[in-house]
């Protein structure tokens, strides 16, 4: 029987709960995993570190409990984990799951699609942050170009996968590349969601002065076509949504810089070695995998868990000023998830 919906300090019930499934990746993009920092000298989890898919399924039948509907897999790049399939069964065969989606560069989606989506899973975000290929080759530093990804795009919508793409939009890097993208995907019919250049993790950079804002995106995207808004699907999502007239094409920005959406905020993440945080600029977060490991029960976890989600007072977005983003220490993106 499930329990009675836990809240945080602020009302915010826990609804969605992202899984790293590991903290690897074949892209080294500038703006999450520079190569300087994350070279081939640089340490990542042990096999052994990284929850075993037992684990990960005990853990979402505890959250279920909790009250979560939706879980998204995320990495590093999820399907560099091997038999990542198994994983969506055991998932998506669990009682009270609405949701089961996958964010992924897209570069190995193509030939894993269509099993994925026999395993259960519903839908796949895709990283693309340009179609120009010199432009795109100088983002993720791995000399990959823009086709094998729309290649998976395709082959993900025919197996019946719900397609969203995902731009990382950063002035100078690939601000010239909004409209371009924004007409691709919208003659191909494939929601894509504009997101704000955001400082999550040490290591990329950021500065206000690169943030390009959703007014700016949207007012030049309206310069061509015309946009209606569309309201939320449910609460806590944190897209702002909009349809092209006229069709059924849907663009979205994503701002948790210049518009914050801390407060509708219903989002927690587990990392690849098992630790739980409950907001994606957290500092330090509460380590499950030992906590299995040394033989709690579902209950001892349940009640754990529980306790530091009424614990839970993340607001940084709303907070966010000079000398937090200059002082606070943060989790990096490919070891906490997206």
């Amino acid at each position: 029987m499930q329990q009675p919906v836990m809240k945080d300090k602020f009302g915010r019930r826990l609804q969605d709960l992202r899984i790293s499934v590991t903290d690897r990746c074949n892209f080294r993009c500038r703006y999450c995993m520079p190569r300087e920092i994350f070279g081939k000298d640089f340490a990542f989890l042990p096999k052994d570190h990284l929850l075993s898919f037992e684990e990960i399924e005990r853990l979402a039948k505890v959250f279920l409990q909790i009250g979560i509907k939706k879980i998204r897999i995320t990495g590093g790049e999820p399907l560099l984990r091997r038999e990542l399939t198994a994983l969506i069964e055991r998932l998506a065969n669990l009682d009270g799951l609405e949701d089961i989606g996958l964010t992924t560069n897209g570069v190995l989606l193509g030939k894993e699609a269509k099993r994925l989506k026999q395993a259960g899973l519903k839908r796949v975000n895709v990283s693309l942050d340009a179609l120009d290929d010199e432009t795109f080759m100088a983002i993720n530093d791995s000399a990959m170009r823009t086709k094998p990804v729309v290649d998976s795009i395709k082959q993900a919508k025919e197996a019946g996968l719900e397609v969203k793409v995902n731009m990382v939009v950063k002035k100078g890097m690939n601000d010239h590349e909004v409209l371009p993208m924004a007409n691709f995907f919208k003659d191909l019919g494939v929601t894509l969601r504009f997101i704000e250049f955001m400082d999550v993790g040490q290591s990329n950079g950021w500065d206000f002065k690169h943030v390009v804002t959703k007014k700016e995106m949207f007012e030049k995207i309206s310069h061509v076509h015309e946009l209606e808004p569309v309201d939320p699907a449910y609460i806590g999502e944190v897209a702002k949504r909009y349809r092209y007239k006229g069709t059924n094409t849907e663009v979205g920005f994503i701002t948790s810089v210049s518009e914050s959406f801390c407060s509708t905020c219903t989002r927690a993440r587990i990392a690849a070695d098992g630790h739980f945080f409950t907001c994606l600029f957290a500092s330090e977060g509460l380590n499950l995998k030992d906590i299995l490991r040394n033989g709690a029960t579902d209950k001892e976890l349940y009640q754990t868990i529980a306790n530091c989600w009424r614990k839970r007072d993340d607001r940084y977005s709303d907070e966010r000023t000079e000398e937090t983003v200059k002082n606070r220490q943060k989790i990096e993106m490919s070891y906490i998830g997206g």
